[in-house]
């Protein structure tokens, strides 16, 4: 048998597996798998790998905070990531025509005024809540704004991903990537805005502070906006209770006008992360923490070890 061969058998498994997956929560409906989601990354999630990377992840950001709060902390997090494990087979309700029954959107004009103008921008946004809603959001305002993804290693997989995405009323997709890259700049020329996620690590990005750390940051959207003079606007999303959500479009990160182009990107760059950081504390129970967002060493090291000098309790 060819390598090919027994690719494309496992590929095949593994996307009968992620329907299986899918229609089973579909299923349930949106509420009950939501729940359902919630309940078993409670119990499970504490017992994986990830649980210790969270904790650094918690520590090094909120170093005040007591062991007990940090674990009070990890159950929202499992909770919250729980309903997202949920939700995401069942976006068909969150799809334009019904999306105010489940979404809210706020800070829409800042968008909107800016597509009258004809001025495309550069949505940044981060990994909060259900971050899918805010594709959602993008589509129930008919934004004409490409977004990126990380598509799937196993294609026929990526190909339900995408098919989902289009089934809630997502329009443009770009996969990341050299290739998914000039693609944005030519929409971005074109007049087309794009939006992308900035917050977790890139090892070709640049160290910028995040919580008090240099952290390996994407500087492809500030890069992108500062070629093309587009603002730059962060979106967000918050989870209001159960499947109810809140997504914010905010006032526009204003470029850096230091004359030097590296430490101008880094400053931009920085008043991102600076963004992000603000959502965090608001609702650090949202955001992705399972994520290595610093160097591996980081997290080698035992987690009751973390300290910070930065960022304060919970």
């Amino acid at each position: 048998m060819t390598v090919g061969f027994l690719q494309n058998i496992g590929w095949r498994a593994e996307a009968l597996a992620w329907d299986s997956f899918q229609l089973s929560l579909q299923s349930m409906g949106l509420e009950r798998a939501s729940a359902f989601g919630s309940a078993v990354l409670r119990r499970i999630g504490p017992m994986t790998s990830v649980q210790k990377v969270a904790r650094i992840n918690m520590q090094r950001c909120f170093p005040d905070a007591s062991k007990p709060e940090i674990d009070r902390l990890l159950d929202r997090m499992w909770d919250n990531f729980g309903r997202l494990v949920g939700e995401n087979p069942n976006m068909r309700h969150y799809r334009p025509e019904v999306y105010d029954q489940r979404g809210e959107i706020s800070g829409e004009d800042i968008v909107l005024d800016l597509e009258k103008q004809g001025q495309p921008y550069v949505l940044v946004a981060g990994h909060f809540a259900n971050w899918e809603v805010m594709g959602a959001a993008i589509a129930k305002l008919d934004l004409n704004c490409n977004i990126t993804y990380r598509h799937a290693n196993n294609p026929l997989v990526d190909q339900r991903i995408l098919a989902s995405r289009h089934a809630y009323g997502i329009k443009l997709l770009t996969a990341k990537g050299g290739v998914g890259a000039k693609q944005l700049l030519s929409n971005l020329k074109k007049g087309v805005s794009v939006a992308l996620m900035n917050d977790q690590k890139m090892n070709d990005g640049i160290a910028a502070p995040f919580f008090g750390h240099d952290a390996m940051t994407a500087s492809g959207p500030a890069k992108m906006a500062m070629r093309f003079g587009a603002p730059i606007v962060p979106i967000g999303v918050r989870r209001l209770g159960g499947t109810r959500f809140r997504v914010t479009f905010y006032d526009p990160v204003p470029h850096s006008t230091l004359d030097d182009k590296t430490a101008a990107l880094l400053e931009t760059v920085t008043r991102i992360n600076q963004w992000v950081e603000a959502r965090i504390i608001e609702a650090p129970e949202q955001w992705f923490w399972v994520h290595r967002r610093w160097d591996k060493s980081i997290y080698r090291k035992d987690a009751g070890s973390s300290s910070s000098t930065s960022a304060g309790s919970i």
